[in-house]
């Protein structure tokens, strides 16, 4: 199957998922990273998960829950600003924290990049980075995503301003 290798599946949000996504969505640790100000209530996950769009040709945008061989919540990636005409996507990835140095981070992004390539056709994949991440950086500059800008005093943190870093995988053409 195309959404899973060795040791992760990638699959949709199911109902089941509510209390890891309630958790993950108002850890208020992450909400830097996706921009988020104000927590999610338990009813708006539950109508996401029911409701949502799983066509990423209309909302622009898909998630997928990472689980374990035991099929056990373990991340989330998602899928953003997805441009058919230009074939890219946005990456943005999160490993529950006593999840995290086991590789599934990698083996969940592979496993994307595989679907971006043969099912959306797509040439390329971005993701934003900050600066001091050095853990993401690492992770995606692995699996062959370069730096290509820098977005100065992007994002500002309690006291001080931190750059992003913008970093793209172009797939090669056939």
């Amino acid at each position: 199957m195309l959404l899973e290798n060795e040791n992760i599946k990638l699959r949709a949000p199911e109902l089941s998922d509510l209390d890891f996504l309630f958790d993950m969505e108002n850890n208020t640790e992450y909400w830097h990273l996706s921009d988020t100000r104000s927590p999610f209530s338990r009813f708006d996950l539950e109508q996401y998960i029911l409701m949502a769009d799983k066509d990423i040709y209309k909302t622009g945008q898909l998630r997928f829950i990472i689980v374990d061989k035991k099929d056990m919540p373990i991340g989330i990636i998602d899928m953003f600003d997805f441009d058919p005409q230009n074939s890219r996507a946005g990456v943005g990835i999160i490993i529950v924290e006593q999840e995290r140095k086991n590789g599934y981070a990698e083996e969940a992004l592979i496993a994307l990049i595989d679907y971006s390539i043969n099912i959306l056709n797509l040439h390329q994949l971005f993701c934003n980075i900050e600066a001091g991440n050095e853990a993401s950086i690492n992770l995606f500059e692995k699996i062959g995503f370069r730096k290509t800008g820098i977005k100065k005093e992007w994002n500002k943190s309690s006291d001080k301003w931190i750059d992003e870093l913008f970093l793209q995988k172009i797939f090669k053409t056939k």
